[in-house]
């Protein structure tokens, strides 16, 4: 067996980390409608869908929102994808992430752990979970997919700065965890107001890469007799945005703005 372990990285994956740094600032959703939005560069191909409940939604309120999001990465040639190595993420103004109150996970608590033990030791400050699949290409070998359980849990708060971290174990061929980082914090820039930075290490040594996600952030989790929202947000003018750039292994970039409808009241 090989070993795998990864810092710093939310979402994980390509497409994948797209979305799910898309998911981790709050908003997520396809570009111009309601279904998803492919990116094409080159003979790479992107897919990236996702949403949030409910939809109608206060115009000045924070309303607390479940997200949904989901990821593919794939090869119009058949071939194996580039890694991501690195997402920037600039999510609307009317997005909030709201931790304080929700214990908080260290990453050295879920290194080398396995998903069981991962929710053993951080299940109080787990705030949401899906499922992720990497593809690992050794030299002289077919790739090799291998899938895992994705666990999101809230981080240390420092100087601003929000993080929270994705878990993923994979146990077979390929076995090891791996452990991400998404760093969060407030900005102004226009109509975006969080700024969501995934640097991504290099998995198996360069040989693996992110190929699809899918992962829910949950509403609300209970912490004893209390009730905390993780991600909140209001729907001043009937859109919520979010732009995402990713950067490649074999330095090619992918951008671009996602946008989702919701309905004003009030």
């Amino acid at each position: 067996m090989r070993g795998v372990h990864m810092r710093k990285y939310v979402l994980l994956l390509c497409a994948v980390g797209a979305l799910f740094a898309v998911a981790a600032v709050g908003i997520a959703g396809a570009a111009g409608g309601e279904g998803p939005v492919t990116v094409r560069v080159g003979e790479m191909e992107l897919t990236a869908d996702g949403g949030f409940a409910p939809k109608a939604l206060s115009r000045t309120k924070q309303t607390p929102i479940t997200i949904h999001a989901s990821g593919e990465v794939q090869m119009r040639d058949g071939g194996h994808p580039p890694a991501i190595r690195e997402i920037i993420i600039e999510a609307d103004k009317a997005g909030e992430a709201h931790t304080k109150g929700i214990p908080v996970c260290k990453s050295s608590q879920l290194q080398a752990t396995s998903t069981a033990v991962a929710l053993k030791t951080c299940r109080s400050s787990l705030i949401g979970e899906g499922t992720a699949t990497a593809q690992v290409a050794f030299a002289e070998q077919r790739p090799i997919n291998v899938s895992s359980k994705l666990l999101l849990f809230n981080g240390p708060e420092k100087n601003g700065k929000r993080t929270w971290y994705a878990h993923a174990y994979f146990s077979n061929p390929i076995s090891g965890a791996i452990v991400t980082t998404a760093t969060i914090s407030k900005i102004h820039h226009g109509r975006y107001g969080t700024l969501g930075v995934i640097k991504i290490p290099q998995l198996v040594g360069g040989a693996g890469s992110g190929i699809s996600f899918t992962l829910e952030i949950f509403k609300s989790v209970k912490v004893g007799n209390k009730t905390f929202n993780p991600i909140s947000t209001t729907c001043p003018d009937g859109k919520l945005k979010v732009h995402v750039l990713g950067h490649f292994e074999d330095g090619t970039q992918a951008e671009t703005e996602i946008i989702r409808a919701c309905t004003p009241k009030g």
